[in-house]
């Protein structure tokens, strides 16, 4: 689908179709109040009878409307005027779009970016629609036979400004918008592939595309190689597999020499900052094994790798003034003749070693290897992301995920970038009275520490490897996909993380 900024009246927009928006009091915005005065009042007389309500995420298709420029007319509820707020309006854009993917029109003129949402600018209105428009039209039907319906769909969106003065910064915030949208549509491909296929050699087949396609430097580590740098419990993780692990590096250069010899504002350190991604590309649990209901959604275990793949063809795509470095240790999981055992104990990259008491709780361990590794760019700040513990899930549900960090000034970063993106972060305790539940009898540490705090006791494990850098961990476990009729990965949290480094950047909006 293809978007475009516009500046015109409704009234005079000659479109297949024009959204506007009705509060629940009757009370027409100023699009849809310009609309009705062409029309001779018929929007407000259909109202007036109790045709349209306006709860919000209601939708009325009318065609053919006397004296109306355009061929249909959608009207879209936005609830009570006093409580719109940004959940509101993306249910409001939603509805929108829902409505015009089902009518049919190839053509649209989208009035709902106009509307006065507390504390968020024209840009941030725009970036969302454009979020929620390529969200509405994103399907994965590579693998079916039949594809989905044969309604023509809606070819080209027209985004409302209230006048030319905004429109440089709205066409700024619709690239964004399409760049975020296109890493979010990556990382919900990689996560929806199916598993004999997403390998891990098929995730590093992936990023030597991406290196192509943006001139990155990519280099991927084998077995052995992860064997000379000491990887041993990563590779552990890998022994039950037929599949062999990869370690997989890519470096995005945003800044010039000049840049950081001259920056001034302490955002361009010339430090990179380093994304790593769980790539547990289907996760049995080895030997401490998973039960059979549902495992087939073990395939989504590698979607911290899927975001922040996701998140580098985003941040690629805008051109953004920083130095981005993505990490992403890849493996199954699996059990077999070779596979890790219930008390096996490891060696780490970092020299400390592993006492695996539960087989199932890997993810940490492939992490924790690439923490180490990631020490070696001199970073600026490390933000890994994984479907790490069951126990974010019973904590916060599937609306956040779950924020660990050892510096307050990123936590504070990645929060608000949550808060501005609506893909929103939690931040949960990493107090040292929980790194009691991880002391082992055998080793410097258990890879469990129990049923209490499971979130918390994995996040404080990675912690043991990340005391050189300012970190963060985010835990998607709740977040990266949804199961149900609505199966499938859901592409974050790559909006949360292309917000923050927008910030990085110097180019956030709000």
């Amino acid at each position: 689908m293809e978007f475009s900024i516009k500046s015109t009246h409704p009234d005079k927009q000659r479109t297949a179709c024009t959204v506007v928006g009705v509060f629940e009091n009757g009370q027409l915005t100023v699009a849809a109040a310009m609309l009705d005065r062409a029309c001779g009042n018929a929007l407000r007389t259909l109202i007036e009878r109790g045709d349209f309500e306006g709860r919000n995420g209601a939708s009325l298709m009318l065609h053919h409307v006397p004296n109306s420029p355009c061929e249909r007319i959608l009207l879209i509820g936005l609830g009570k005027e006093k409580e719109f707020r940004e959940k509101d309006y993306g249910n409001a854009v939603r509805a929108a779009m829902k409505a015009l993917k089902d009518c049919g029109a190839a053509e649209a003129y989208l009035t709902l970016t106009t509307l006065t949402v507390t504390n968020r600018d024209s840009a941030w209105k725009i970036r969302q629609a454009v979020l929620i428009g390529q969200e509405s039209g994103y399907r994965f039907e590579q693998f079916k036979s039949k594809k989905g319906d044969k309604t023509p769909p809606l070819a080209h969106l027209l985004l409302a400004v209230d006048n030319r003065k905004e429109i440089a910064a709205a066409e700024a915030a619709l690239a964004e918008g399409l760049a975020i949208a296109e890493g979010i549509a990556l990382a919900k491909d990689l996560g929806n592939l199916p598993r004999n296929i997403c390998t891990p050699s098929h995730l590093s087949d992936t990023a030597r595309q991406l290196s192509q396609e943006h001139a990155l430097h990519c280099e991927i580590l084998d077995r052995d190689a992860m064997a000379q740098l000491g990887m041993h419990s990563l590779l552990s993780v890998a022994r039950g597999s037929d599949q062999p692990p990869r370690l997989i590096v890519l470096r995005y250069r945003g800044l010039s020499a000049a840049t950081v010899k001259n920056a001034k504002n302490g955002t361009k350190t010339g430090k990179p900052i380093v994304l790593i991604g769980k790539g547990i590309t289907f996760d049995s649990g080895g030997i401490s094994l998973k039960p059979g209901e549902g495992m087939d959604e073990m395939k989504f275990d590698m979607c911290g790798a899927a975001a922040v793949l996701g998140t580098l063809k985003a941040v690629a795509r805008m051109r953004l003034a920083l130095d981005l470095v993505v990490i992403v240790p890849a493996s199954e999981n699996m059990p077999g003749g070779s596979a890790s055992k219930p008390g096996d104990i490891v060696t780490s990259m970092s020299g400390q070693t592993i006492e695996i008491l539960n087989t199932d709780a890997e993810g940490r361990l492939i992490l924790c290897d690439a923490l180490t590794y990631s020490e070696r760019f001199k970073p600026d700040a490390v933000i890994d992301v994984a479907t790490l513990t069951g126990a974010c899930v019973i904590a916060l549900g599937h609306v956040a995920s779950g924020l660990f960090a050892n510096n307050h000034r990123l936590a504070n970063a990645l929060l608000d970038a949550g808060n501005e993106s609506l893909d929103r972060a939690w931040q949960l305790p990493l107090w040292d009275d929980y790194q009691e539940q991880l002391k082992s009898n055998f080793a410097d540490m258990a890879n469990i520490g129990g049923r209490p705090a499971g979130s918390v006791t994995a996040a404080c494990f990675l912690s043991r490897f990340a005391k050189k850098f300012n970190w963060a961990h985010l835990d998607i476990a709740g977040t990266a996909w949804k199961g149900g009729a609505e199966k499938g990965a859901t592409g974050r949290p790559v909006a949360l993380l292309t917000h923050y480094l927008l910030g990085r950047a110097g180019r956030r909006h709000d």
